[in-house]
């Protein structure tokens, strides 16, 4: 469905019933790349609300330069137009960026504040190696969009997941039926590399919970121990073995813990 949002549109899908659940997608991701089994886990307790971003999908077009902060202000402009009052917010990795800044932002809209594989910038955090970025780089480079999500797969999720090729054909049905374009992504990169919310997440009090996997390529698992250090009474939930994408790895654990956090802000 298209909404208008403030100057833009944006592209949302929302489904299940009870208190209202914000999925922000990270980099390169859709309002698809969450997931049916994650999704599914959701919306019996949820009305799930996901969207994409400018450039992705059915949303405005995205020309030029994007921040972290001005994607923050389109989620908050999506609940307003939804006439939502407040929101449990889930936001991963570049999701995760965003969400930090809309919690930072409107603090009184957000419910409870899940903050998956994500960072937060400044000293201690940590981006992707170099070779990772490399992979990446050279893959979308290529014009080979199938080895350009196939190095998304190996780089997003752990060893043991990888050779799962039920889950990767699931994967690369979900990058085929909706591309995002390669200068999309490439200002979502450099909106990542600018972020820093590192000093300012000491004023969140809202209910949060951070979710790493140890084996986490993308977004070492060292940020996620950073945010929680940051977060006073935050709760920290390590995955063991698992990668990026852990709502892929474990998707039912990965909704067990918004819904245990939905229950404490209760």
């Amino acid at each position: 469905m298209i909404i208008k949002v403030g100057d833009i549109q944006l592209d949302y899908e929302r489904s299940g019933e009870g208190e209202a659940l914000l999925l922000i997608m990270g980099m390169s991701g859709s309002a698809l790349s969450w997931g049916d089994p994650f999704l599914d886990a959701l919306r019996s307790d949820f009305d799930v609300i996901a969207y994409d971003h400018r450039g992705v999908g059915d949303s405005t077009r995205l020309d030029g330069e994007i921040t972290i902060l001005q994607m923050a202000q389109d989620a908050l402009g999506l609940l307003d137009a939804l006439g939502i009052g407040q929101a449990h917010v889930h936001g991963i990795s570049m999701g995760g960026m965003i969400a930090q800044e809309l919690a930072l932002t409107a603090p009184e809209r957000v419910r409870t504040l899940t903050l998956g594989c994500t960072y937060c910038g400044g000293e201690g955090s940590a981006l992707a190696g170099p070779d990772v970025l490399q992979k990446l780089t050279e893959a979308m480079m290529s014009g080979d969009r199938v080895r350009a999500i196939r190095a998304g797969w190996e780089t997003n999720v752990s060893p043991a997941f990888v050779v799962d090729d039920e889950a990767y054909g699931r994967f690369l049905a979900i990058a085929e039926r909706r591309p995002v374009g390669v200068p999309v992504v490439m200002a979502q990169m450099q909106a990542c590399m600018a972020h820093d919310t590192n000093e300012r997440l000491g004023r969140l009090s809202m209910p949060t919970l951070v979710v790493h996997g140890t084996v986490d390529q993308m977004l070492p698992v060292a940020n996620g121990h950073l945010i929680a250090s940051r977060i006073e009474g935050s709760r920290l939930e390590i995955l063991e073995d698992v990668g990026h994408l852990y709502f892929w790895e474990r998707p039912e654990r990965s909704a067990e813990l918004v819904r245990e956090l939905a229950a404490v802000h209760a």
